[in-house]
């Protein structure tokens, strides 16, 4: 039996044990309720106190019977208590070396710091198209719900390097700072940027003078997210049917193409190509490319060629997506 319903079968049993005590005494020796749940604790724990009062032969048959079976039941009640917190504490123990055993396995992957209302709206597209991520909290709350949903979760502070390199950012494309001040923010890209000064950084911004703090202290974009609710609404009012091909192609699960942007590494099979070539070598349409000195060429021709250290954005099914992510980075 599984030792958290050996626990509640067992306090049951206690309770049940006590008010029969109670109610016996009362039948049995005509005592008032308090002197006699006083007689059934003290006889139940076996303290030894005075009786309240002197017992008939019938009492004293119930009184022996009452402290066999309140014996066995605090004996039984105890041993399943003692071994619930200890496979509470065991379970913790092995939960965090899996944990961390997963989390050393990964790579590529983005680091999540913060588990709120952004959090969980940043989780929740990236585990709908299945890109790795940590998610960091130090709310109890936050990281017991997260753990709940089954996601590789670390807790503690983003702003420790300790924590940061638990969940692996030397190893990691990418991190969000999603905490719930700016301060917070900005310390934590700060700590992320001097770990891995190559890494992808995001950060939320709750106030318009925080932007240019976050730029300074390494986070590559800043987001305020009344500001793009602000402009999606804008849109939706001025341009619905613009919002609504993009949400129809690009931000359903079911939608059969997706944006992307890739890096061109230099072992790159598209390092090289021909814009042209390199479309029908990887099935995929390349709507911008930004060479590397940082010049972006909209639509570019079938002549231009791709070198390594290029980005490029593309439109295609996720399955070329998959096969160029994999080649190319």
């Amino acid at each position: 039996m599984h030792l958290q319903r050996r626990l509640l079968l067992g306090i049951g049993a206690l309770l049940l044990l006590v008010s029969i005590g109670t109610f016996g005494y009362v039948l049995i020796e005509g005592w008032n309720f308090p002197d006699a749940i006083y007689m059934t604790i003290i006889t139940l724990s076996t303290v030894g106190y005075q009786e309240v009062d002197v017992l008939s032969n019938a009492g004293r048959v119930f009184t022996g019977f009452l402290i066999v079976g309140g014996v066995g039941v605090i004996f039984y009640t105890a041993t399943s208590i003692v071994g619930y917190f200890i496979e509470q504490g065991l379970r913790g123990i092995f939960w965090r070396r899996r944990m961390e055993n997963q989390i050393s396995k990964i790579k590529n992957h983005f680091i999540i710091c913060g588990y709120g209302r952004v959090g969980r709206e940043v989780t929740a597209d990236f585990a709908r198209r299945k890109v790795p991520f940590v998610i960091i909290d130090p709310v109890e709350t936050a990281f017991t719900k997260a753990k709940e949903e089954g996601y590789l979760c670390i807790p503690g502070s983003a702003s420790s390097d300790e924590t940061l390199e638990k969940a692996g950012i030397s190893r990691a494309r990418g991190l969000i700072a999603a905490a719930g001040s700016d301060s917070d923010n900005v310390f934590i890209t700060l700590c992320g940027r001097e770990l891995n000064p190559k890494i992808f950084i995001v950060s939320r911004a709750y106030h318009e003078d925080s932007i240019s703090k976050l730029e300074r202290a390494g986070a590559n974009k800043v987001v305020l997210p009344l500001r793009v609710g602000g402009n999606r609404m804008a849109m939706l009012a001025m341009r619905p049917m613009v919002v609504n091909f993009i949400d129809t192609f690009f931000g359903k699960p079911s939608s059969p193409f997706e944006l992307e942007d890739i890096m061109v590494a230099d072992n790159s099979p598209l390092s090289g190509k021909s814009v042209g070539e390199g479309e029908k070598l990887a099935g995929l349409t390349i709507l911008a490319l930004r060479k590397k000195d940082g010049t972006l060429i909209p639509k570019p021709g079938a002549e231009a060629i791709i070198e390594a250290g290029d980005e490029l954005i593309v439109i295609g099914k996720r399955k070329h997506l998959e096969k160029v992510e994999a080649e190319t980075t």
